[in-house]
This record gives structure tokens, C-alpha cells and sequence, in this order.
């Protein structure tokens, strides 16, 4: 008789034990799923809301005009029987809308200028459009389409930080619509250190999109004061700034994710882009800050100075990122000489320091 294995009997006991097994795993899986879209649908429900009322604290000033494809939105102050300065077109930042200009700008320069204030594609009210929008040179290209929307031809250029790089693009490709450059803490270089661990996950495919609708509403919220702050550090943050600036709407699902796609793409634009500086001709000032912890200016103001044959670099002490607030009185004044008026840039600055001479003690 051959050999054979231990007979193997499911009883009905076994069955029911392994059936209840399942069942049990089945509800678990069931309710941690249950939790974890009920997680997903409050956050997304409440960055939808808040996205609400972030746009609803400040109604748009603006008009979204086609510029190829998409629209972008701009305030467009024509020129008055008043003007003695050529047009000047601001170029905001990261994390920014043409508020941010324009609360600065707007009422120094009203009655002598033709001005237009535009927010960058996907940020502020403008609409992304293509793929080539998340670097310098295809927001250049829009803003040299959106100035003939406009019906102006040559500018000044003033910018500011991440739109620093933008506006050197803007020169390098679109040199006849330049009738100077007014660099303002310029984002122009390469740089040492990365960047913040969030500018990498908001630009993932599918975790980013979660983050910037999770994440970044809520939480930006409660950093919202100390980030602004940080930015102004060591000078203080107007009163006003955050509610005149509306610097909620930076926190919009698809304006964070586009922010962050902006700045994660830089280094390797600056990286490749910026050799080609020295071919800028156009009139040129560069206006810093010696206490600027954002963008330093070691790396970024000087090295643009040195590149642009002819321009003038101002390093003002004291002084953090923010000399579109801070010294505002010394950017007009820098406007100015570029559009051939003489004044005196070296008392506008020791003016500006003696002012500042006390923040951050």
C-alpha cells in the first residue's frame, strides 16, 4: 500500500473562521478608504472654499486679454496729457500678482506715465497656457504680446525678484519693445543650496496636484504673516500690504502649483540662459539690498552687473528684498534717470539708508 500525507479535512468550523477573516479585512480596507476620501474630499472642499474667499477679499482690477492662445490679466494705465516719462511695464515676482507693483508704484508715478501692470501667466488672474509658459523666456514672449494688445511699443521695464529673470529674457529676445531696465532684487543666477523641499513635491504629477490642494491653502494660510516677514526682513512690512496685495491668491491650487513649477525651473533656465547677459545693450540699473535673505545679491545684482555693459548697480545697506516698498522713493527715482533726468541716485541712496538705518534692531 503506497504512502500518502496526512489527510487534510476543512471542517465547517475553519470555513466560517476564514470566511469572518475577510470580511473583517473587507470593512477595515472599506473604512480606511472611506476615511481617507472623507480626508481628500474635506481638504479639497475646504481649498476650494477658501480658494473663494481668497479672490473674494479683493475683486479683480484687471482685464483678461487674449494673448495667443490664453488670457492674461493686466491693469493698463494710458497715457496722460501729464506724462514726462516713456511707458513703464512691471513684471511681479514669485508667489505675486500685479497687485504687488501696483500698490507700490501706482499712485508715485500717476499723471506722468503710461503704465501697465500685469499678473504673469497662471499667476493672479492670468490664465497658464502652454507648457512653454513655465519658464522666463515664454512668459517674456507673452508679456511682448500682451504690450502690443496694448498698443505700446518701447518701455521701461522694471522687475522684480523671479520677474528679474523674466525681464532679462525679455531683453535678450525682445530688445526693440526696451527702452530700459529697472532691476529690482533680480532672481538672474544660478545659486548655491536647492530649494525648499515643497517646490519639488508641488510639481510631481499626481502628488503635487494633492499638495497644492491639501496642503497649501490651510497651512499656507497660517504662514502666510511670517513668510510676508521673512521677504521684508530686516525692513518693516507696511501695514496695509497683505490685505492691498491680496497675497492669498498666491495660495490658490493652481496658482501655487504653477509658482512652484516656475521656481523649480529656474536654476536650470538661469544656468543656461544667463552667459548670454552680456548681449543686453539696453540702459540698465540694478537696485539691491546688502541684508537680502531671499535673493542675495553677491550672486544674482552683481553678477548681472558685471555682464551688462554700462549699468549701474545700487546696493543700498540695510536693506532686505523688498525695494519696491522699502525704497520706493529711490526706484522712482532710478526710473527717472532711465528715462534721461537727472538725479542725484547717490543721495537717493543714502537718504533710503539713513531711513532704514534702524530696522531689525
Amino acid at each position: 500500500m503506497p504512502a500518502t500525507g496526512p489527510d487534510i479535512v476543512e471542517t465547517p468550523g475553519h470555513s466560517n473562521i476564514f470566511a469572518m477573516v475577510l470580511r473583517l479585512l473587507a470593512r477595515l480596507m472599506l473604512l480606511l478608504s472611506s476615511l481617507a476620501l472623507l480626508v481628500i474630499a474635506t481638504g479639497y472642499g475646504y481649498s476650494a472654499y477658501q480658494s473663494g474667499l481668497f479672490e473674494g477679499r479683493r475683486k479683480n482690477e484687471g482685464e483678461l486679454i487674449d494673448v495667443g492662445g490664453f488670457r492674461m490679466n493686466s491693469v493698463h494705465v494710458p497715457r496722460p496729457a501729464t506724462a514726462d516719462l516713456p511707458p513703464i511695464v512691471f513684471i511681479h515676482g514669485a508667489s505675486g500678482s500685479l497687485l504687488d507693483p501696483l500698490h507700490a508704484f501706482l499712485e508715485p508715478l500717476s499723471g506722468r506715465a503710461e503704465m501697465l501692470f500685469l499678473d504673469r501667466p497662471g499667476l493672479g488672474y492670468s490664465e497658464r497656457g502652454g507648457p512653454e509658459n513655465a519658464f522666463p523666456d515664454g512668459q517674456a514672449r507673452a508679456i511682448a504680446t500682451l504690450m502690443e494688445k496694448r498698443g505700446i511699443g518701447k518701455a521701461i521695464i522694471v522687475s522684480h525678484s523671479f520677474g528679474g529673470a523674466i525681464a532679462a529674457s525679455f531683453a535678450l529676445y525682445h530688445p526693440e519693445k526696451v527702452e530700459a531696465m529697472l532691476f529690482l532684487a533680480p532672481a538672474t543666477h544660478p545659486w548655491p543650496g536647492g530649494l525648499d523641499w515643497y517646490y519639488g513635491i508641488t510639481r510631481m504629477p499626481f502628488v503635487g496636484w494633492w499638495f497644492s490642494r491639501l496642503i497649501a491653502a490651510p497651512v499656507g494660510s497660517l504662514l502666510l504673516e511670517k513668510g510676508v516677514g521673512s521677504v521684508f526682513a530686516p525692513n518693516e512690512v507696511p501695514a496695509d500690504y497683505i490685505e492691498e496685495t491680496n497675497t492669498f491668491l498666491a495660495l490658490r491650487p493652481a496658482a501655487f502649483r504653477n509658482n512652484a513649477t516656475d521656481v523649480a525651473n529656474l536654476f536650470d533656465y538661469v544656468t543656461r540662459v544667463a552667459p548670454r547677459y552680456r548681449e543686453i545693450e539696453a540702459p540698465t540699473i540694478i537696485l539691491t539690498g546688502d541684508r537680502d535673505g531671499v535673493v542675495y545679491a553677491h550672486i544674482h545684482s552683481k553678477q548681472l552687473h558685471e555682464a551688462i555693459a554700462g549699468s549701474r548697480l545700487i546696493t543700498v545697506h540695510n536693506l532686505g528684498h523688498k525695494p519696491d516698498y522699502v525704497a520706493t522713493d529711490l526706484a522712482v527715482a532710478a526710473i527717472e534717470t532711465l528715462a534721461g533726468k537727472p538725479r542725484d541716485l547717490d543721495a537717493a541712496t543714502r537718504a533710503v539708508e539713513a531711513r532704514i538705518a534702524g530696522d531689525g534692531q
